[in-house]
């Protein structure tokens, strides 16, 4: 048996179109979701803008939030009707087939917007990996969505002063909105060098790199939670010398990330962040082309964008 539906491709630099497909029913141990909604990932902006590199239309799309329509063989765990999210490529589709393992089910209660696990599980990772005390001084370094789903998480904590560093205007006063103590311009942070236990680095930048590098104590940890998508140079120098603990937060192991979703999902679900607020701007499956542009631009109040596929 097979359903029909539409997906977005890429078909040249930065031009998407929707096309009908075919969807075949799960196999054992897979589901059947319809996809509601997708967080648009800057990790996918290259791939867009560069355009297919084999003339094949290329699909993307790894951040689905989508209601379980039908459930393959051995599944056990997850129903039909339940809302699940997941690291779930070629997400930009109103059906998709997934492996049951990789699908989280997220807590009654919480809308679409907060249930867009995949982000929100590599927030969480980066965060279980660092080296936190009551007390610390933390720095982070980028108020993108990433950075502000972090400092809610961390403002939840016991630790001490949190400061934000962004150079957007619209992204420090988010950031001190959402927990931060002070959130400052990387012009303004020269009198903290060294000033750091914990320094997260969520721009992705050279600058943001060499900042952290800068803002962190001696003894202290430096987690690298942006995603850098070219070569970078480090400070092995500053990083030999301080003895620093250099933490990657990137997760590729999938079920190391489905944990860390479905413990991300508890906290959203306890009411002690507000992740849905994140979601600022939202697209229709057929604007996919503006949201990727505005991605890039980034106008004033823009934090992520959701591509809704189905209204619920």
């Amino acid at each position: 048996m097979t359903y029909a539906a539409h997906r977005s491709v890429v078909v040249a630099p930065a031009t998407s179109q929707i096309e009908r497909i075919e969807v075949r029913a799960p196999g054992p141990g897979e589901l059947l979701i319809q996809v509601v909604a997708n967080g648009l990932c800057a990790s996918e902006l290259p791939a867009w803008s560069r355009g297919p590199t084999d003339g094949a239309p290329m699909t993307l799309g790894h951040e689905p939030v989508g209601r379980v329509v039908e459930v393959g063989g051995g599944v056990e765990k997850i129903a039909i009707g339940d809302v699940v999210t997941g690291r779930l490529t070629d997400s930009f589709a109103e059906l998709i087939v997934v492996p049951a393992e990789d699908a989280v089910v997220v807590p009654p209660g919480l809308s679409f917007e907060a249930g867009i696990g995949e982000p929100l599980g590599c927030v969480v990772e980066a965060l279980r990996r660092a080296r936190l005390d009551t007390g610390d001084r933390v720095a982070v370094v980028g108020a993108g969505f990433m950075g502000l789903c972090l400092i809610q998480l961390l403002a939840t904590s016991a630790i001490g002063e949190l400061v934000a560093i962004d150079v957007r205007e619209d992204a420090k006063r988010a950031a001190f909105g959402y927990g931060a103590s002070a959130a400052l311009d990387p012009d303004e942070v020269a009198q903290l060098a060294d000033a750091f236990n914990v320094v997260f680095e969520v721009s992705g930048t050279q600058g943001g790199l060499d900042l952290a590098t800068m803002l962190t104590r001696s003894g202290g940890a430096l987690d690298i939670v942006g995603y850098h998508q070219g070569a970078r140079t480090v400070d092995m120098q500053a990083w030999n010398w301080k003895a620093l603990d250099v933490i990657n937060g990137h997760v590729r192991d999938q079920r190391r990330l489905t944990d860390s979703i479905r413990r991300g999902l508890d906290v959203a679900a306890s009411g002690r962040i507000d992740y849905a607020s994140l979601f600022t701007h939202r697209y229709a499956l057929g604007d996919l082309d503006r949201a990727y542009a505005d991605l890039r631009a980034k106008p004033d109040g823009f934090v992520k964008a959701l591509i809704v596929l189905t209204e619920e």
